[in-house]
């Protein structure tokens, strides 16, 4: 299965997020 790879760069926080599997990781 193909990871998923979501970027957010705010203005003051950022956020990424790592879709593997149908489980969804989030590192601040």
């Amino acid at each position: 299965m193909a990871r998923a790879v979501g970027i957010d760069l705010g203005t003051t926080n950022s956020c990424v997020s790592v879709l593997e599997g149908g489980e969804p990781t989030v590192i601040a």
